[in-house]
């Protein structure tokens, strides 16, 4: 939020991110203003069709209603701190807030598709042993507004300029914003505002059952990425953290129940460690407690991170897994690893920005 100051230099009530509100609560707005819904839609239109964040520039709105706007809410608060473009075409943005802590986006452009990779916390409370993303400790939770300005930003300044896609599997853990999360995704899939469809949008989690519980009853028809990375709690509670509290046996049970209320599958992510959890037995282990029902497997090699000293196992031992699992009969799909020449993995960025900064000082 900014803050506005009198002309006597004292400093009034904070003003407000045009984007925290939905279009009924712009229109609710302009209704006590005694505008009208149409010009509510024609800011939406502008802010999130056109991508323009001046209030100024909005031409075809009435002076005196681009000065009250102006005057009761700001528009983009993100600024573009890094931009880097893979040789793969990955496209990594380092983002300032404006109480300077960074968070970081991903643009994955593949066939058919422009995925972009959304942050929801600056930084992490769950440390999972193989992401960069909780190094730095947890700052907040990110506001509406500013997850949705991680979008706007990303489909403007991208080479492709769109996105058809989104992924909220950034910095942080979506569904410990849960409140936050659900209405960026109820705006972005609006159709007034971004009109990304429903099942085009993923929310990533550690495994935070209560959060899977809920949006099981929200209607909406996202997918729903779950992290596992091992298949037994000794290993899983080494990895994540996050695990002590809620350990595999009850995380599958609440996946299977997820599936049973939602009829939607549940894709488990499993980051292949090498020495840890990328054996032929704990394969064996990951079919039995997946076995028999709507659910496929994303395996993903690890990405080097060197703080963490974790490292991907070999190519035949990679193979190997994927075909253990495939023989048990689970759907599965391994991952390409992307971006690593602008350290595109969750976090990598922003700590490297981080020890920049502190080497600097």
């Amino acid at each position: 939020m900014g803050m506005n100051r009198s002309k006597e230099g004292r400093e009034e009530k904070p003003v407000q991110d045009i984007k925290a509100l939905s279009l009924q609560e712009l229109i609710d707005v302009f209704k006590a203003w005694g505008e009208s819904a149409f010009h509510a839609r024609q800011v939406y239109a502008w802010i999130y069709k056109k991508k323009e964040f001046d209030f100024g520039r909005m031409s075809d709105l009435s002076q005196p209603l681009r000065e009250k706007l102006a005057g009761a809410f700001v528009s983009g608060t993100l600024e573009v701190k890094e931009h880097l473009v893979s040789v793969d075409g990955t496209e990594k943005f380092l983002f300032g807030l404006q109480d300077r802590h960074l968070i970081e986006g991903v643009v994955i452009p593949a066939e058919g598709r422009i995925t972009g990779c959304i942050s929801t916390q600056a930084g992490c409370r769950f440390s999972c042993r193989f992401c960069a993303s909780g190094l730095l400790g947890f700052q907040r939770n990110l506001k509406v507004s500013e997850m949705l300005d991680e979008v706007l930003l990303m489909s403007s300044r991208c080479r492709h300029k769109r996105l058809t896609h989104l992924v909220f599997m950034g910095s942080g853990e979506p569904l410990d914003n849960y409140d936050n999360l659900m209405k960026t995704i109820r705006v972005a899939n609006s159709a007034s505002a971004l009109g990304i469809g429903a099942r085009r949008i993923t929310i990533s989690t550690c495994g935070i059952i209560p959060g899977i519980a809920k949006l099981a009853r929200e209607g909406l028809q996202v997918e729903l990425s779950v992290s596992l990375h091992a298949p037994d709690d000794k290993t899983r509670s080494a990895l994540m953290p996050v695990n002590r509290i809620y350990p595999v046996r009850e995380l599958i049970a609440c996946c299977r129940r997820y599936v049973q209320e939602t009829k939607r599958q549940v894709t488990f992510e499993y980051v292949l460690i090498k020495g840890v959890n990328s054996d032929l037995q704990k394969a064996g282990q990951l079919s039995t407690i997946l076995r028999g029902f709507d659910c496929k497997v994303n395996l993903i090699p690890v990405n080097p991170v060197p703080e963490l000293g974790v490292q991907p196992p070999g190519k035949l031992e990679i193979l190997l897994f994927k075909d253990a699992l495939v023989k048990a009969g689970i759907q599965v799909t391994l991952r390409k690893p992307r971006g690593q020449d602008v350290t595109a993995a969750c976090g990598q960025l922003r700590l490297r920005c981080a020890q920049k900064t502190r080497k600097a000082s």
